[in-house]
């Protein structure tokens, strides 16, 4: 039976596995190409406006987006209950994210826990490895109960909950496929997990399991560096201080060409590339208003 908390109860026409090292798509062999859009559920206006934005990104050859029940470390995205049962209103939102990739031949990585910093786990600090199980099991559990298959799912975002709470990755991994074995589970944590269907991101590189990289950010970023550096985390001025992300539309020439080198370098040598814009992922923390889905502007 199907328990509806979307608009519609529909069936994908799209159906995302992976056999061996390869991925398909409706029995297709392809490549994932990919946006980061962690907190694309933080409210109905931010969903529509990833939903209006689908056609642009994929004219451009984009068939994935990743969204997160517990969004980013600057969102306040709760999907989850303090019981490990899915809030209706960001279920409903995620359906309508996966119904609309679906009529475009899109997938979703639906991802479940962040934990980190992110405000959506002040009311979890109870969990146990059980609660983290149900979690990811309730998320499956509604993934079939809708018949969504143009998806797969990242139980725990770069390992954090497991890390922090000394929870078991495969565990996880577990619980979801007891539900339906036929959704596809990433493991994105450093530890090897041997029955996930595919590693993500922190996920080890084995030549048995493909390997995408859903979170890429580009390199070459001026001083100090990392995750695009000053361009998008101002910290040190006392007039604005700023940790959020927010100035990622500042691409050197050099930033431009490592990324596009980067880009053809996983798509050639592993099963695609999952670019993290940070513009398209902020939280609306510090008077930014993210996140920004609609592609063109300025980072002013």
């Amino acid at each position: 039976m199907c328990v509806c908390l979307s608009v519609s109860c529909m069936a994908s026409q799209y159906v995302f596995g992976v056999k061996d090292t390869r991925l398909y798509l409706n029995g297709q062999e392809f490549k994932l190409i990919g946006l980061r859009c962690s907190n694309a559920l933080m409210s109905d206006a931010t969903t529509q406006d990833l939903i209006d934005s689908l056609d642009l990104y994929r004219s451009y050859g984009v068939n994935l987006v990743g969204v997160y029940f517990m969004g980013s470390r600057f969102g306040d995205v709760m999907g989850y209950r303090p019981d490990a049962s899915l809030d209706p209103a960001y279920a409903k939102r995620m359906a309508r994210i996966i119904e609309a990739a679906d009529a475009r031949g899109m997938v979703v990585l639906v991802g479940c826990l962040y934990w980190s910093t992110s405000r959506a786990k002040e009311d979890l600090g109870h969990w146990t490895q059980a609660d983290a199980n149900k979690a990811v099991a309730n998320t499956v559990r509604w993934l079939v109960e809708h018949d969504y298959r143009n998806v797969f799912v990242d139980p725990d975002n770069e390992g954090m909950a497991a890390k922090a709470n000394g929870w078991r990755i495969e565990s996880m991994i577990a619980a979801a496929h007891e539900v339906d074995a036929s959704i596809m589970v990433a493991n994105n944590n450093h530890e090897l997990a041997g029955n996930c269907d595919l590693n993500i991101h922190h996920g080890p590189k084995k030549p048995y399991k493909p390997w995408v990289n859903t979170e890429a950010s580009a390199g070459e970023t001026p001083t100090p560096g990392g995750y695009w550096g000053r361009y998008s985390k101002e910290t040190h001025q006392a007039s604005s201080s700023f940790y959020n992300y927010s100035r990622i539309g500042r691409y050197t020439e050099e930033m431009k060409k490592e990324q596009l080198e980067a880009t053809v370098h996983d798509l050639e040598h592993y099963n695609g590339y999952g670019f993290s814009s940070t513009w398209i992922q902020c939280g609306a923390a510090e008077g930014i208003n993210g996140p920004f889905t609609r592609l063109g502007g300025h980072s002013n």
